[in-house]
């Protein structure tokens, strides 16, 4: 497959779960790909088991300017262009209700979520425009679309994140750069069971049975399903798609 052939990919949040289910569609269509995460243990599992020659990874925390700034020129030096960027990095935070949520923990979640994304695209962009243009998808989520209970810092932080698509896409218009976000509901990965958890404190299994019915397909997304949309927005069969809030949520949105 070449969907993404002699394109370069940057993933942040790329060490597991929806970040590197996306790494690996796109360097199975083609794209070599830098791979960021905090715990450079468990991110360099993962790329041992990706093809060396497709593959440049990092420790990085998202929130820190130098982080990124440093991985990006080290991209560069290595394969000379950037062509997508994926800011998927994020964290769930607490389940409360919003007059018990800590202080600290609301701050962690917006630095994360939110400054995170940001400072992805403030050092990106340039180089995607020095490249002649390119994607940058935001991983959100449907919290960025509605509200979510015990969920205050979570959800504002996607809101947010919607928000900054939208003024990015513009920005990004005239620099040939595209900018989309990608929504999903509940997916299978470790960030799900937290929600799950806010559902039904004392029985999170009961808890992911009322997810479930609440999807029109009855079943929480794969890795691989936020994936595919993913690799369809770094794709040129996307090049006139841009602004753009892209569900992938079973249809957890129509219930």
């Amino acid at each position: 497959m070449s969907r993404l052939n002699n394109k370069v990919a940057l993933v942040t949040g790329a060490m597991r779960g929806i970040g590197l289910a996306i790494a690996q569609k796109y360097i199975a269509e083609g794209a070599k790909v830098m791979l960021l995460d905090l715990n450079e243990e468990k991110l360099a599992e993962a790329c041992a088991t990706l093809p060396k020659d497709k593959v440049l990874w990092q420790k990085a925390d998202v929130t820190k300017a130098t982080d990124i700034e440093d991985a990006v020129n080290n991209l560069v030096k290595k394969w000379g262009r950037l062509d997508t960027v994926c800011c998927n990095a994020g964290i769930g935070g607490e389940a409360h209700l919003l007059w018990d949520y800590p202080e600290d923990n609301f701050e962690k979640v917006i630095d994360v979520n939110l400054k995170g994304v940001w400072l992805c695209m403030k050092y990106t962009m340039p180089v995607l425009a020095k490249s002649g243009g390119g994607s940058v998808i935001l991983i959100s989520s449907v919290a960025g679309l509605r509200g979510a209970p015990k969920s205050i810092a979570y959800a504002a932080s996607k809101h947010a994140v919607t928000g900054m698509m939208r003024t990015a896409a513009i920005e990004g218009a005239r620099l040939n750069i595209r900018v989309n976000s990608i929504h999903p509901g509940p997916v299978e990965t470790d960030m799900v069971r937290g929600l799950e958890f806010a559902v039904r404190p004392k029985d999170p299994e009961e808890g992911k049975k009322i997810l479930e019915k609440s999807i029109l397909l009855r079943r929480y997304a794969a890795t691989e399903d936020v994936a595919n949309m993913a690799l369809f927005l770094a794709s040129d069969e996307a090049s006139y798609i841009t602004g753009c809030e892209q569900r992938v949520d079973g249809g957890f949105m129509n219930t």
